[in-house]
């Protein structure tokens, strides 16, 4: 078990010293096992945090995002946490005013992270396969960028099936209605 610690800990130092190295634009970690944001990568990429616009995080078992992760990469655009265990999102989300797209599939939202409705430049949600029951359908049909919601895969109610061009300026990908069992 320790053996495959180590060799976790050192792909997760090699990914961060690429991107410091040869200056990216993005980090990729995702399949990393992380269960939490490595606090030395902040130290660590200290240098090159405001050139990083691309981050993923992407199956890995995150329960939550720090506001300091998210002050830190305060130039995202792009956000892949896909295939976490998340059910929320720091407020502080809304200070990414260059963040265009986020990928929350796979995850444990209940409800729809409402930090994002305030977000000003995202343009695709993907919220596939979650829990997710309640839509703000007010704030979403009010966010001037969004572009696409994707909300396949959860049970979401019927109000938000309701939400139709040309109310809402955006694609609204949701699975097919269930069949009414005919009694």
């Amino acid at each position: 078990m320790h053996k495959r610690m180590g060799e976790a800990v050192a792909r997760v130092a090699r990914k961060v010293n690429d991107t410091v190295e040869n200056k990216t634009d993005s980090l990729d970690l995702a399949n990393c096992k992380l269960m939490t944001f490595p606090v030395g990568i902040y130290k660590a990429m200290r240098s090159v945090t405001e050139g990083i616009h691309r981050i993923s995080l992407a199956n890995n078992e995150l329960k939550s995002i720090t506001s300091r992760f998210v002050t830190t990469f305060s130039q995202l655009t792009e956000l892949n946490l896909a295939g976490n265990y998340l059910h929320r999102l720091p407020e502080e989300i809304t200070s990414l005013l260059h963040l265009r797209a986020i990928n929350l599939s796979r995850n444990r939202f209940r409800r729809f992270p409402e930090p994002l409705a305030t977000a000003p430049a995202l343009e695709t949600i993907d919220l596939e396969e979650n829990g997710i029951a309640e839509v703000p359908t007010d704030k979403l049909a009010s966010m001037a960028s969004l572009r696409s919601l994707n909300l396949r895969a959860n049970p979401v109610g019927p109000e938000v099936r309701l939400l139709v061009r040309p109310l809402v300026p955006f694609d609204l990908l949701l699975s097919p209605e269930e069949p009414i069992p005919e009694a």
